[in-house]
């Protein structure tokens, strides 16, 4: 296999046409063909499907793609990191910020990485475990910041715990059921939960089960959008499990609150996700040093906040 191979075939499955390939990779439409051909020749396997609608791709096809997007992403951060140690502190650093941390951590922690790493272009997703997981495992993703999902085996994942939360139930202040004792009082309300699919029974066990009750699936809703989820939570009067310091971001506070329920909700792992064997680049060592500066200082305004918050190592 040949990288110019490798990049038609990447090409191609992102834009979903051999023309529409050529023209991201600035060569001729006949050169990506004849690079897809070799490929297949090659590998003496059909890899793509050909047809008016464009382009898709075979089992074996699928199977490769996800060895080159990797093999391309690792030559970019290895050329990345040789250009960061040669005095240019330059490159792509790709984080994926659950929403939480995003609204509390994440502001302070860019200032300090900006200041430090100012032509480092940035690129930042909501990191719901089901965006995260496919992209940190093709080096699409350099680096997440949340709970990790069931389905993370750490053979393939390096999963650094940064903080410990408190979470619980949230509604909008004034919801009709903001002054209930017991979740046993919520089944009749519809919930906003996210969720990888390898997650589900876990949570729904979390939340519901070991209390003694059953919600009705139909009461789930899944948005797996930090902005979405705050409109649903707010004007559509639903209830969601969030981390207690969710009720006092400057987004949320006056606007929602933590119910006092009796049924106590566990405490959850911040983490630091990253594909394992791979090394870290400069731009991701700053920016893990910087996120956490971030959480020690937050952590001590979350004193007065009752515990909220607490550094890994202060456990």
């Amino acid at each position: 296999m040949k990288l110019h191979q490798l990049e038609a075939l990447v090409a191609s499955a992102e834009t979903g046409s051999v023309r529409s390939a050529a023209r991201r990779l600035g060569v001729s439409q006949p050169a990506v063909t004849r690079a897809l051909r070799e490929l297949e020749a090659e590998q003496q396997l059909p890899l793509l499907l050909r047809s008016p609608a464009g382009l898709s791709f075979t089992a074996h096809g699928q199977a490769l793609l996800a060895h080159a997007r990797l093999i391309l992403n690792q030559m970019r951060q290895a050329e990345e990191q040789m250009s960061l140690r040669r005095g240019r502190l330059e490159g792509r650093l790709c984080v994926g910020v659950t929403p939480w941390v995003s609204l509390i951590l994440l502001p302070h922690a860019l200032r300090s990485f900006r200041r430090q790493m100012p032509e480092v272009r940035l690129e930042f997703f909501d990191s719901f475990a089901m965006i995260a997981q496919p992209l940190l495992r093709d080096g699409s993703m350099d680096l997440a910041v949340g709970q990790p999902s069931p389905g993370m085996s750490p053979q393939e994942f390096r999963i650094e715990p940064i903080l410990r939360y408190q979470t619980g139930i949230m509604v909008r202040r004034g919801h009709p059921r903001a002054g209930c004792a017991s979740i046993h009082d919520l089944l009749d309300q519809d919930w906003l939960l996210n969720f990888a699919p390898d997650g589900r029974e876990r949570l729904i066990d979390e939340l519901f089960t070991r209390h003694g009750v059953h919600l009705d699936e139909a009461r789930i809703v899944q948005a797996n959008s930090a902005l979405l989820a705050q409109a649903l939570v707010e004007q559509g009067d639903m209830c969601t499990w969030v981390p207690k310091i969710m009720a006092v971001a400057p987004m949320f506070e006056g606007r929602t609150m933590i119910l006092a329920l009796r049924e106590q909700f566990r405490t959850c792992d911040l983490c630091l996700i990253s594909r394992r064997n791979t090394p870290p680049s400069p731009a991701a060592e700053a920016f893990v040093h910087c996120l956490k500066a971030s959480v020690r200082e937050q952590a001590q305004k979350a004193r007065q906040w009752g515990e909220l918050l607490r550094p890994a190592a202060e456990r």
